[in-house]
């Protein structure tokens, strides 16, 4: 990294401030209007395809993480635990936000955990993840702390400035419950109904990409996404990324980010059905590096669902296709949306992107983020005379259990 490259921009709020001004206000309130709107999920323009997830077993062990969430929950204080555990109906779900500053920032913060009860927080995320997913969340919680390092920002930016939030009871037999871990750059959504687990929305980014110094020197986030990625979009032929190519210019973010749960986004690039066996491959490679960030298990489960759509999943493009030039990817289908794009500095003073600096989402189009159809239909089968719990009073009918304002 060159002299001329370490210019930064200005600090943000990232803890709580002392002062809600006007400016942060409505900076805040759009956020919450946004997610007060009812939950449809990001569809295309026909609307959302209703019977894309149906309820059932996956014969996936999952009394593991079960158990400990209920570690976990037992560790917190009584304080704690009325922050750190909400009901599965809440809206904050919906509240996360990829960016530093500190809004609507909810459940109990890493930081201010002891050492074991962070511990059994980091074992709950370890018992739904793979080993890879587990690293790539913890290498990304890393590289925060060394935007800080670099910034001398250290108390602003560190690895446990993170919010985590238990939501349902993990501890009541076979009712849904999930997590959340919400933060600079992480923000990770696990719903658990039944034994079928729902990891979306999912959103990972990194600026810097690579620690080059600092206690965490030698992290490197991305290399697999973006080269996988590359590679697929290289074997293309000509007449392939005529079809591939929607764009020359970068979009100034993902579309399905942050904020954006009723997104509507259309089918768009080359059809998985005309790629080449070998092309084929390397798709469903570069869908592997986002499903399997699941545990083994769910994410065989979750494969399958994929592959099943292949008929209608599209594989686009943005950017000019240099080795070296910054592009955006994303594969669409009716059951994933996966987005990837090289950004402009936010942390760092460049204005054009770099590949110092990524986005990642993953979505389940078709109103199954944080698992909504999955709980609709499972109050429906065992809850139809009332039950407290479930997306549908946060995610389809307003706010859930709380007001949580500013």
């Amino acid at each position: 990294m060159s002299t001329g490259e370490l210019r930064y921009r200005s600090k943000a709020p990232t803890r709580k401030p002392e002062v809600w001004t006007p400016d942060l206000l409505e900076r805040v309130e759009w956020r919450r209007r946004a997610a007060d709107e009812p939950f449809r999920g990001v569809a295309d323009a026909a609307g959302v395809r209703p019977g894309l997830f149906p309820l059932h077993a996956t014969g996936v062990d999952v009394s593991g993480v079960r158990g400990a969430g209920e570690r976990y929950l037992a560790a917190l204080t009584p304080g704690q635990l009325a922050e750190g555990r909400l009901p599965m109906d809440d809206v904050s779900w919906r509240h996360w936000a990829n960016g530093a500053r500190y809004f609507l920032r909810h459940g109990v913060c890493v930081e201010e955990l002891d050492d074991a009860t962070r511990q059994l927080a980091l074992d709950v995320m370890r018992a739904s993840l793979s080993d890879a997913g587990f690293t790539q969340v913890v290498d990304l919680m890393h590289l925060n702390l060394t935007i800080g390092e670099l910034r001398g920002e250290e108390d602003m930016l560190n690895e446990w400035l993170y919010w985590f939030t238990v939501y349902g009871d993990p501890g009541k037999g076979s009712e849904p419950w999930g997590w959340q871990l919400d933060g600079h750059h992480v923000n990770v959504n696990c719903a658990f109904v039944g034994d079928q687990m729902v990891l979306t929305p999912t959103f990972l980014g990194a600026e810097p990409v690579h620690a080059t110094s600092g206690r965490f020197a030698g992290t490197h986030a991305f290399r697999h996404e973006e080269a996988a990625g590359q590679e697929l979009f290289d074997s293309l032929t000509g007449q392939q990324r005529s079809r591939a190519v929607i764009g020359d210019v970068l979009p100034p973010d993902l579309f399905v980010g942050a904020f954006r749960d009723n997104y509507e986004l259309n089918y768009q690039g080359m059809p998985f059905t005309e790629l080449t066996g070998h092309q084929y491959t390397l798709a469903t490679r570069l869908l592997g590096l986002y499903v399997g960030r699941a545990g083994a298990g769910h994410a065989e489960a979750r494969t399958a669902e994929v592959l099943a759509h292949k008929q209608d999943t599209y594989f686009s493009w943005i950017g000019d296709g240099g080795p070296d030039s910054p592009f955006y990817y994303r594969v669409h289908s009716p059951v994933i949306l996966v987005e990837f794009e090289h950004q402009a500095g936010v942390m760092f003073d460049n204005d054009v992107p770099t590949r110092r600096h990524i986005h990642t989402v993953v979505r389940t189009p078709n109103g199954n983020d944080y698992g909504v159809d999955l709980l609709r239909q499972h109050h429906e089968r065992f809850h139809r005379h009332g039950h407290e719990g479930g997306h549908e009073g946060g995610h389809e009918g307003g706010h859930g259990g709380r007001a949580d304002r500013p």
